[in-house]
């Protein structure tokens, strides 16, 4: 298998099979079916929010590619009148810069930063992008979904409801007849924004803002997902915050650190470290969460082990994406598809590569036949239960 597993990085790096998926079972007789946001997925690996997803042109690239999932541009929510609470977000995208970063221990890694937020565009255009994601889904081609920002209130305010109203009844019915699936977003510019420097505001929004939109739809039908911030507080307030979050179906699990000096959000080691170690005390406090996807610094299929082995059932990745190609081993393809190549076929740092050292070493086992992305989430739950 090492040996097939070199000649396939090697003949890989020309043109990835649009259904690697059924070749990396076919051939290593391991199945990567992942899951997010409840929906079945053909391995864990998707997108997350941002300038690359804002365009039916994007959908198609990264289905074409054979991305697990998609998460659209966040949109700014708005009430009847068009008035949105959340304007300030709206802020048309700059120039993305691609960075290396050093950690504080001294990792060199990649960080994206811009100084744009969420959607900028009129709202009927989100929503015909929306429609293109729900019949994307339906066919089973590409799992992708809307992002939105709502209305948060300080403590002694009401949630506006018309705007939670308005916003996902629209987002519904472009939809379709099917349950909606939804991301909330709670971005990284809003840890740095002083709507979020208290904690018992915070922890409100995580408590309340997944009734407020279920109240919105009729008979409350939304799959929805969270996708946590990494607040301006230390280890213990975000264990608090995923407990405060747990109505959810789903936790994305961690945005990116807030640089209150440059005035942006960063990411690589740093980020990927206390996302980490945040979940490690979670598994070793047995505290009972939502299906969680991990996100943050998933720049190799072991990071994506990391996650995994933490209790992530999928990851979204940004910065990855958008690398200089000369990054990329692979020679051919949109970067997408040299995402995808580097991050499972990599033979040393690749997700095939490191499920094969953890069944050597015992971590997990084939079941009838095969080794199981999802059985590595479940026996580390399992062992971290008969730990306790």
């Amino acid at each position: 298998m090492r040996a097939q597993l070199e000649r396939d990085f090697e003949r890989f790096k020309r043109e990835l099979p649009r259904d690697f998926p059924a070749h990396v079972r076919d051939t290593y007789r391991i199945d990567l079916g992942a899951r997010y946001l409840g929906h079945p997925l053909p391995h864990p690996i998707g997108k997350g929010s941002g300038q690359l997803s804002l365009s039916q042109e994007q959908l198609e690239s990264d289905r074409v590619a054979g991305l697990a999932f998609v998460v659209l541009k966040t949109v700014i929510a708005e009430d009847p009148e068009g008035i949105r609470s959340m304007g300030a977000w709206a802020i048309h995208e700059t120039r993305m810069k691609v960075e290396r970063r050093v950690s504080e221990g001294g990792r060199e890694g990649w960080t994206v930063t811009w100084k744009g937020r969420g959607w900028d565009r009129s709202f009927e255009d989100y929503l015909a992008l929306v429609r293109t994601a729900a019949d994307l889904t339906r066919a089973r081609e590409l799992v992708a979904v809307p992002s939105v920002k709502y209305h948060l209130p300080r403590l002694d305010e009401p949630f506006r409801a018309a705007e939670y109203e308005h916003t996902t009844g629209l987002l519904a019915l472009a939809w379709g007849g099917a349950r909606l699936s939804l991301e909330k977003d709670f971005s990284p510019t809003l840890a740095g924004d002083e709507l979020a420097d208290e904690q018992a505001r915070i922890l409100r929004w995580l408590r309340e803002v997944p009734d407020q939109i279920r109240r919105s739809v009729s008979d409350g039908a939304v799959r929805l997902a969270l996708k946590l911030m990494n607040a301006r507080f230390d280890d213990a307030f975000q264990l608090e915050m995923l407990t405060a979050a747990a109505s959810a179906d789903a936790l994305v699990v961690f945005n990116r650190l807030w640089d209150p000096v440059s005035g942006v959000a960063f990411g690589g080691h740093d980020l990927s470290e206390r996302n980490c170690r945040v979940l490690r005390q979670v598994r070793t406090e047995g505290h009972a969460l939502p299906p969680l996807t991990g996100s943050g610094n998933v720049c190799s299929g072991r990071m994506i082990l990391e996650y995994a082995r933490l209790g992530c059932e999928s990851v979204q990745l940004h910065t990855f994406f958008q690398l200089p190609l000369s990054e990329y081993p692979a020679t051919q393809g949109s970067r997408s598809q040299r995402a995808l190549h580097a991050l499972i076929f990599h033979p040393t740092d690749g997700l095939i590569a490191g499920l094969l050292d953890l069944e050597q070493q015992g971590s997990i086992e084939r079941k009838a036949g095969e080794l199981r992305f999802l059985d590595l989430q479940r026996s580390n739950m399992n062992h971290d239960a008969d730990a306790n």
